[in-house]
This record gives structure tokens, sequence and C-alpha cells, in this order.
């Protein structure tokens, strides 16, 4: 007997509580599954949850209490980026497979039936980061609505034949030990004092979340919706499209060879680490937006090269039959946070209105 068989299979336990709770749930909860299952529980809304946080950091009278909404707005921040990439990590090198690929005919199934990368379940690693994130901020009362927030989330993934209940505890695992390191790090980097100075960097650590979220939410839905090479004409000179990119933004170098995927995505990782760094000394507005949004697309390239192997390109400009090469959202954001910064220097460039050699 492997660990595997140990581990996850429960000696076959895990995927009879699978069926238990697939087959157990009546049709009329269904609905309330998908519901958690595609809306409360999915990552994509991560930018809505630090929008909130940090409305409710601003409209707090009271500066200690702004002050520890701010630093879990921090390690909510920083715990979803350790949870993302340890389970994408865990996904690829595991590739367990999901109850449609074990079981092929269920009681319940919502959504496109998929086979691969069952562990750990995404949907329960977010919910149990945004409950971990809310805990220390809520009364008895919050606490039961955000344990039975997670409870939820889990059953409906099982109940939607999404996921084992393995998958399920693997996720909350990951989220208490994600958000347990981001607090040990903002703990040992960050004084009490300087939590304040870093409101800034946490709203723009928020937009380059917001960034990195939308460009993958649009490749999903490009790769859902369009099979590669496909292409529809939505203007005389605009097209969207499904093609893989190898190389750097707006296809430069794409017959590097197979080092470009690594490599390539070593140095988005390596810069969004430098970025990181400024956005935490303190920058003016245009740096600042500049830098998320170079940051966000970074990132967005990067999550596309370490799990599908390419960057995924969806829009195509073109004009007389000339075609620009095929680019993507995050493309679009590291060009505009050029500019931004294009605009900031500029900015400090120029004289003062005191300044006596001002014109």
């Amino acid at each position: 007997m492997n660990w595997k068989a140990i581990l996850y299979d429960w000696g076959g336990l895990n995927s009879a509580l699978f069926q238990l709770v697939n087959e157990a749930t009546p049709p009329i909860l269904m609905p309330l599954a998908w519901i958690f299952s595609n809306f409360l529980g999915n990552y994509w809304t991560a930018p809505l949850v630090m929008l909130g946080l940090w409305a409710w950091s601003r409209s707090t009278a009271e500066a200690e209490r702004a002050l520890a909404i701010r630093r879990q707005l921090l390690q909510f921040v920083v715990g979803f980026g350790i949870a993302f990439a340890i389970a994408s990590l865990l996904k690829l090198w595991l590739d367990f497979p999901r109850p449609a690929a074990v079981f092929g005919q269920m009681d319940h199934v919502l959504g496109t039936v998929e086979e691969h990368y069952s562990l750990p379940s995404g949907h329960s690693t977010y919910a149990a980061l945004v409950a971990g994130a809310l805990w220390p901020l809520t009364g008895i009362r919050h606490r039961l609505a955000l344990a039975a927030y997670v409870v939820l989330v889990g059953w409906s993934r099982i109940a939607a034949g999404m996921h084992f209940p393995a998958d399920v505890l693997a996720g909350w695992g990951i989220a208490s030990g994600s958000l347990a390191l981001a607090g040990s790090l903002l703990t040992m980097r960050l004084g009490a004092g300087r939590l304040v100075g870093l409101r800034a960097a946490g709203i723009w650590y928020g937009l380059a979340a917001a960034v990195l979220l939308g460009d993958q939410v649009a490749k999903a839905v490009v790769l859902l919706l369009f099979g590669y090479g496909d292409q529809v004409a939505v203007t005389p000179f605009f097209n969207l499209v499904h093609l893989k990119n190898n190389g750097a933004a707006f296809s430069l170098l794409a017959g590097a060879g197979s080092w470009a995927r690594f490599g390539f995505a070593a140095l988005a990782l390596g810069v969004s680490l430098w970025l990181i760094r400024l956005l935490r000394q303190g920058v003016s507005k245009w740096e600042g937006v500049g830098y998320c949004l170079i940051l966000g697309g970074a990132l967005g390239n990067a999550v596309d090269r370490l799990l599908r192997g390419a960057v995924v390109d969806f829009l195509d400009f073109h004009w007389q039959g000339a075609h620009w090469p095929a680019f993507n959202l995050a493309d679009v954001a590291i060009s505009l946070g050029a500019v931004c910064l294009l605009a900031a220097a500029a900015h400090q460039g120029k004289p003062a209105p005191q300044d006596p050699g001002y014109q």
C-alpha cells in the first residue's frame, strides 16, 4: 500500500464519502451548490474582498482598528499569492484524477466536466483564505458565519461533482498554512508603525492582483470558448483569436525554444519581486500605478508559462492584411505601466511653479 492509498484514498473512504455526499444531495439544493461553487467560493472575486477590506479600513474612525484591517488586507494578499503558488504546483505535480475520471457517470455534475488536477480544491482554498483573513476582525456570530461559509463551499465542490473530500481538506490546510506564513512574514518585516505607511502599498498590491485575475479570467474564457487557432472578426481591424506564444510580450523571441518557458517565467518572477520591493518603499501616484500594472501583467504571463507551457494571446489588430503580433491583457497592462512610468519621469523633471526656473 503506497502513500496515496493511505493519505489520500483513506483506504477507499475518500471515494465513498464523495459518493455519499454527491448522491445524497437533493436536486432542490443544487442551485445553492451552484451559488457557492461558482460565485461565493470563486477565487476570481478576490479583488472584491480586497476592495471591501480597503473600504472598511477607510470608513473606520478608530486608528488601531483601521490599522488591524489594513494588516489583514496585506496578510490576505500575501497569503493568496503563497496559496495560489502551492495549489498550482501540487495540481501539476500530482495530477490526481477528478471524480469524473474515476466514476464516469455521477448523480450531480455542475459546469464543465474536468478529469485532471483534483488535488487540492482551489475554491476551498480560497474560501478558507477569506475566512482566515476576516477571522481576527469579527466576533463570535460572524465567525460562525465564516465557518459555515467555508464548509458550504467545500460541500458545494463535492455536490457539484468537481472534487473529493480529501481535495477540500487539502485546500483548507494550504490556506491555513499560507495565512500563517504570510502573518509571520509581515511580523518579521513590518513593525506596527510601518503598517500605517504601507496603506498605499496594500492598495497597489490589490490593483496588481486585480490585473492578474482579470487577465487570467479573460484567458480562461478564451480557452473555454475558442479552439486553438480559431478566429472571430469583431471589427474590420480587430479579431478575437486563440494563439499561444512561447516568447516574450507581443510574440518577441517566439521561436526561442523550450528554455523560454522557465527562463521567461523566472525573469517575470524576479522582476515582480523587485517591483514589490519598490512599492513597499513608497512611490508617487503615477509610479505606483505603473509598477502595479507591470507587476500584475508580468505575473499574469508567468502563470501562463508555468501552468500552460506558453502564454495565451487573443487580441489581434490588423490593417490591410498586415497583422500586429497577437497579445493579451497582461501585455496591455505592462505597456500602460511603462507609459505611466514615463509620465511620472516627465512630471518629476518639470520645475515646480515656485521654482524660479519655472515658466
